[in-house]
């Protein structure tokens, strides 16, 4: 029977993939998973005891939770949500950016990602029959606004900026994202404003809504999963002209009907506790950050550690030719500690993002003395041992070329 060519030539997602190397190896600290490592706050929890609502809602969200977003876009990014711009609640971020590339892009037009790129935002971009154009960021992972404007083609119909950035943990400035946001306006084109890791910036680095700047070309994408400890309720939600709201409704409906009606409950109990909720737990990952840099530097003669001014990632370039699913594998047989290989954000060479952020310090504490040993041995004598590698589907570059 036939199976779509278009679905097989998407790379595979690689956190599942990395997920059955851990369950073949019990006993293996993950620095993979890209979550909290606290749950929801108690006003979610009890908002939704009792609860007995079992018929469908609106395809858009519920009155009370836009109503909550409303408030919170207004005293926290400088959006004003009015007759020109709609909210619509989501089954998390990535369902949000599907949505937006779906309601704008035709296939065959193009996508441009920052690189490195988040994997789902890639992956989406082809099984909607478009095309990737990745852009790279700078040696630390910022934007380079003069080589975006080259990329921009007459099928370019959106530009992705995700900031904080997952996988770097690079925040991009204001100044940038202002830059960004005017050759988008100037262009005629989308700019697509993925901010997730809003919350989760350190020391001097503040986040930036572009979405503030006004006009129909900015498209907000925002998510509970990170601040909240929320991630198996799916809920996320974005900002979008009232001009795109209708083709939007159309895409939920078909994919999903309604958010899950309970999670909509639990999201406003969750958003009332607000952002001192995540506040007091940023505290201890910011704790956590500076031990696993201080981790890093076991390294510093094998690796580069770009610095991060965000998330809870860093995406640490290493001094090998070997693979990087191949040094994944060697690190969880041998080591018992797991981390995502570069190539699944579209890195060239050996790099590894790893995270610290669902894990308890202690335990944090155990991985990076895991992984710093592992790679140590293993890039000293890096062997042949290694299963399992498969091609990644080649990227578009600006200039028409491409790369494995």
């Amino acid at each position: 029977m036939n199976v779509s060519q278009r679905i097989i030539a998407v790379q595979s997602p690689i956190i599942p993939t990395v997920a059955d190397l851990i369950r073949a190896n019990p006993g293996t600290i993950s620095l993979g998973l890209g979550m909290v490592y606290y749950g929801p706050p108690r006003e979610a929890l009890e908002r939704v005891i009792g609860f007995d609502q079992h018929k469908y809602g609106p395809v858009y969200g519920t009155l009370e939770l836009l109503d909550t977003i409303a408030s919170k876009l207004r005293s926290e990014n400088g959006i004003d949500v009015s007759k020109e711009l709609r909210v619509v609640v989501t089954a998390g971020g990535n369902m949000a950016f599907v949505n937006a590339l779906l309601a704008i892009a035709d296939p065959g037009d193009e996508i441009i990602l920052n690189g490195p790129y988040y994997f789902n935002h890639e992956m989406a971009v082809r099984m909607a029959n478009c095309r990737p154009v990745i852009v790279p960021t700078d040696e630390l992972y910022q934007l380079q606004p003069a080589l975006i404007s080259e990329a921009i083609t007459p099928r370019t119909r959106a530009v992705v900026t995700i900031s904080p950035n997952n996988p770097t943990g690079a925040v991009y400035p204001e100044a940038d994202l202002r830059e960004v946001n005017e050759l988008c306006r100037a262009r005629r084109i989308y700019h697509i404003s993925d901010e997730a890791y809003e919350y989760f910036t350190y020391g001097g680095a503040r986040h930036f809504s572009p979405g503030s700047l006004g006009g129909e070309h900015t498209i907000s994408l925002f998510s509970l999963s990170k601040a909240y400890g929320f991630a198996s309720w799916r809920i996320g939600y974005m900002t979008i002209a009232e001009s795109l709201f209708e083709s939007i409704k159309k895409i939920q409906d078909t994919i999903l009907i309604c958010p899950s009606l309970i999670s909509q409950v639990a999201a406003v109990g969750a958003m009332n506790a607000g952002r001192a909720y995540c506040m007091d737990h940023l505290r201890t990952l910011s704790e956590m950050r500076e031990s696993v840099r201080e981790a890093l530097e076991g390294v510093g003669d094998f690796c580069v550690v770009p610095p991060t001014d965000g998330t809870f990632y860093y995406l640490i370039k290493l001094d090998t030719d070997m693979h990087p699913l191949c040094l994944v594998e060697r690190l969880v047989r041998e080591y018992g500690v797991a981390a995502i290989p570069g190539n699944a954000f579209g890195m060239e060479g050996c790099s590894l993002r790893v995270s610290y952020g669902a894990l308890n310090k202690e335990t944090a504490d155990e991985g990076m003395h895991r992984l710093v040993q592992g790679v140590r041995r293993i890039l000293r004598r890096p062997g042949r041992f290694c299963h399992g590698i498969r091609r990644q589907p080649p990227l578009a570059l600006p200039n028409g070329k491409t790369r494995g």
